[in-house]
Parts: C-alpha cells; structure tokens; sequence
C-alpha cells in the first residue's frame, strides 16, 4: 500500500481538486483510501458529492484550562498566560479564561495548581464515506476555534490505513493541508511520494521553495506540477528554470480553465466533469 500526498505551500492552488481527480483516477483500477488531512478546511467529500459522512467519531486531542474558585487567589496566572487567553474580572475578583484564545499550555496550572484544572476539550470529528466498490475517504473536521490540527491528523491517517488494511487497499491519496507548519508536516510524513502543486504568482512559487524545504528534510521524493501555468507563462517559465536547476520533476502542467470551478459547483472530480483532463493525471500518475 503506497501513500501519495498532495501538498501546496499555500492555499487555494488547486491541491484538493488535483487530490480529488487523481483519486477518482487511481480507484478506476485500483483499491484506494482517500484521506482529507486538510482539517481545517476539509472539502474533498463536497468534490465527490459526500454531504454527511458515516461512521463519525468525535475526538479529543486537547485540554483546555477552566478555573475553579480558588483561582481567585491567583491573578498573576494573568500576566503569565503567554496566549492572552486570561483576564481578570475586578468586579468578581476572579479570572476569566478565553476557551477560543487558550493553547491548554499548562502554565496557569503550574502557577494555581489548586485553582485551575484541565480538561480535556472534544476538538474533532472524523468520519467516512465509501464513494464506490473500490474506493472509501477518511476525513478529518477541526471544530470552529480549536487547535491541534497536528494531533487530528494523525489520527485520520491512522484511521485511513487501518481502512486501507482493511479492504487490501493499493494506494492512499492524502490530501494535504496547506503551509508549512505543524499539520502540513503530520500530512507528509510516511509517504511513499509527494506532488507539490503549484501556480505561476510569486507568493504561490516562494510557498512552494519554503515546503519543499520541509519535504527535503523527511527526504520523500517528490515533483511539481504547475497548475493555471498558462495564465503567466514568463512567470512558469521561472519555475521550470528553477526546478531543472533543482533537479526536480515537472510532473505536468494544467491549463487554466472555468472547467474546474464548474466542476466543483456539480461536486464532482474535473476528470469526471471534462474527460480532457484525465490526460493530465495520467501523466502525473506515469511518473510517480
């Protein structure tokens, strides 16, 4: 079973719609799991017309600080509180804790160990669809203000290849979240080989030199494909000359085109939208 994650160093360059197309493509012939490790913003189910998921699990990767009333003795846990997420109510002489702002540190539990108590906080859902015979999707959904999207990612992966066990699965197809931070580096690690998608602007091109950095640090191989590359062609032509000097693939280049959002309107893969271009992928999938 061969992991294959998407990834972009920032958003909105078509990762998902390339995970969702390379995953429709795969499952033609092969047993696969897509996993949605994008937890912040999962959307790869919309792209397969998957509304609700089965099967869902609320977790807990968290805590989070909640104050007693012998926390009224404390208020330098105030000043000491390094996300901003106390403050202190002089009418009530007691302090107030953001439950949006707190990163459950511990530190205020240090300094009040009697006033202050852990909890810990029901953070996630994950959950599952089976899009057809051979092809089943884990995703992973952040609740509305909360962190450890790191945490929750490993759990989706690890949901996805207890699956992929499972059903003797080919492939898993993880889409990525975006970045560089915490959960772009909890999405890449394990894979067998990763695709790097990018689009000729230079905020988009210097993201995509900054996470290549990371992926070069696990050592995974890897390669690019340019999407939307006609809309600057001086500007692809950049990162061609940068990735020949870099030794890097240039998995393909996809035109631009209104296909994909319609595409995304009808919840479907562009593959499925517009046979076109599953030449694209094809010729993505034949150099892996």
């Amino acid at each position: 079973m061969k992991t294959i994650t998407i990834l972009s160093g920032k958003g909105g360059v078509g990762k998902s719609s390339l995970s969702a197309s390379l995953a429709a493509f795969l499952s033609e012939k092969n047993k696969i799991i897509a996993a949605d490790c994008d937890v912040d913003a999962a959307n790869l189910a919309l792209l397969f017309g998957i509304k609700k998921l089965k099967n869902k699990k609320i977790i807990s990767t968290g805590s989070k600080a909640y104050p007693t009333p012998k926390a009224s003795q404390c208020k330098n846990i105030v000043a000491n509180c390094a996300f901003s997420a106390i403050t202190w109510d002089k009418k009530k002489q007691k302090p107030i804790i953001n439950k949006f702002f707190c990163e459950g540190c511990g530190v205020c539990k240090l300094l009040c160990p009697e006033g202050i108590i852990m909890k810990k906080t029901k953070n996630a859902v994950i959950g599952e669809a089976k899009i057809n015979e051979n092809f089943s999707l884990v995703s992973g959904q952040l609740k509305m203000g909360e962190s450890g999207s790191g945490s929750i990612i490993d759990t989706v992966k690890q949901r996805a290849y207890k699956l992929g066990l499972k059903m003797q699965a080919d492939f898993i197809v993880i889409d990525s979240s975006p970045g560089i931070g915490c959960p772009v580096i909890s999405s890449i690690k394990g894979s067998d080989y990763i695709i790097a998608i990018t689009e000729p602007t230079p905020i988009a091109f210097n993201a995509l030199k900054r996470v290549l950095e990371v992926v070069n640090h696990f050592k995974i191989p890897y390669g690019i494909v340019i999407n939307k590359w006609d809309m600057n062609k001086p500007f692809s032509k950049k990162i061609e000359i940068y990735a020949q000097n870099k030794n890097i693939s240039i998995l393909e280049k996809i035109p631009y085109s209104k296909d994909f959002v319609r595409a995304m309107v009808e919840m479907k893969p562009v593959i499925e939208f517009n046979t076109k271009y599953r030449k694209n992928i094809e010729n993505i999938f034949n150099q892996i």
